[in-house]
């Protein structure tokens, strides 16, 4: 991964060799979806799509640090400066890292809720909507139109020529066309092995291939065990020790998470997040203060935590987990200060929080094992 972007330059100069129009075979799809790939692994790197060329996909989803942010943006890494080099969200950029199993954004009508999709509320249903949102956010890349952003792929000779290679001579006869097939190449980028390796060690303790520590196999007991705390709740979707587990149910939730003050005196945000609410599809007004249920792949190395980044620590997150349901953890260790009120309470989810009070060591144990979901190539960044 270290010379991930160095292959994607290489890849521009020397990846197009020609293409004809042939039937739709096996091999050919095949190849087609290869191509889109390599083409969405350029453009993932590519700072020339935002309006001041200083920022691309992957500024935000560094694929160094399981594709998010670790910039610290004068903010400790709360949320990501946009291309203007001052603009700031309220919201941390999640992982791109394991997004490729998110469902399709939907309201499932035999469990009554909302589920899937993209950001923290879903408002894209899948990685090309997502994919589309940065280059056209002011506070982000900034470009001021999808027509824009195509007379920037029209600079690229590589562009220009892969693009209608893939998707057809006439494509840049439409914007729309265009920006949708940069999206989609982007997409399938972020659907490769690259993104999901299921390598950590508990995947590799599944296969037979590493031996828990008894304090992480004490953290996995716990982990999965309804009776003792509501990790499984959300964050266990096929269940217990099954292969390809992404540990989330891709729900949405209000933990009640406070408002981040440190970052709303950068960013001088005021209002409040309404979270699921915000989305344009939602309007049921259940439905403030909720946030999707993020994957806990890589989770020990991708701090700070929660949607705003309000907190540093792991295992201050399992603590403020455990306060609902433990009246001994009343101080958030981060501030030595009560726990702040959360900025939406009418809908936290409290039958799904509910659980047994945990210790300091079965605290320390499930710290433990949510560092096993750490990808190989990322345990170097765990702290020792």
């Amino acid at each position: 991964m270290k010379n991930l972007k160095f292959y994607s330059v290489i890849i521009a100069i020397i990846f197009f060799s020609g293409c004809t129009n042939t039937a739709p075979t096996k091999e050919n799809i095949a190849k087609k979806i290869k191509d889109k790939e390599q083409l969405g692994q350029v453009l993932f790197f590519d700072k020339n799509l935002s309006k001041n060329r200083t920022q691309s996909c992957s500024t935000c989803h560094n694929p160094e640090h399981g594709f998010t942010d670790d910039r610290d943006n004068t903010v400790n890494k709360m949320a990501s400066m946009g291309d203007d080099g001052k603009s700031l969200g309220d919201r941390q950029a999640p992982s791109a890292a394991y997004a490729m199993f998110s469902p399709k954004f939907h309201y499932d009508e035999k469990n009554k809720k909302y589920i899937g999709g993209q950001f923290w509320d879903g408002r894209e249903a899948t990685l090309a909507g997502q994919a589309g949102g940065p280059p056209l956010n002011p506070i982000e890349m900034g470009m001021p139109d999808k027509k824009s952003v195509v007379e920037r792929l029209k600079e690229n000779p590589y562009y220009v020529k892969t693009l209608k290679a893939i998707y057809g001579d006439d494509i840049f006869k439409s914007d729309e066309k265009a920006y949708f097939a940069m999206t989609d190449s982007i997409e399938k980028f972020e659907m490769t092995k690259e993104f999901a390796p299921f390598d950590s060690k508990y995947d590799r303790y599944l296969e037979g291939k590493y031996d828990l520590t008894p304090l992480e196999d004490l953290g996995r007991s716990l982990f999965f065990s309804n009776n003792n705390n509501s990790c499984a709740t959300c964050h266990v979707l096929k269940g217990e020790d099954k292969k390809g587990e992404t540990f989330t149910n891709y729900e949405y939730h209000n933990i009640g998470v406070p408002a981040n003050p440190d970052l709303r005196a950068k960013n001088g945000v005021k209002a409040t997040d309404n979270g699921l609410l915000a989305n344009p599809n939602v309007t049921d007004e259940n439905q403030k203060g909720k946030y999707k249920v993020p994957t806990l792949r890589n989770v020990a190395v991708t701090a700070p935590y929660m949607h705003n980044g309000v907190f540093k620590d792991l295992r201050t997150v399992v603590e403020f987990y455990d306060k609902y349901n433990n009246q001994d953890r009343k101080i958030n260790p981060e501030t030595g200060k009560p726990w702040a009120k959360p900025e939406v309470k009418e809908t936290i989810s409290l039958d799904e929080l509910k659980a047994n009070k945990q210790n300091d060591r079965k605290v320390d144990a499930l710290v433990a094992f949510m560092k096993l979901l750490t990808d190989k190539r990322y345990e170097h960044l765990l702290e020792k």
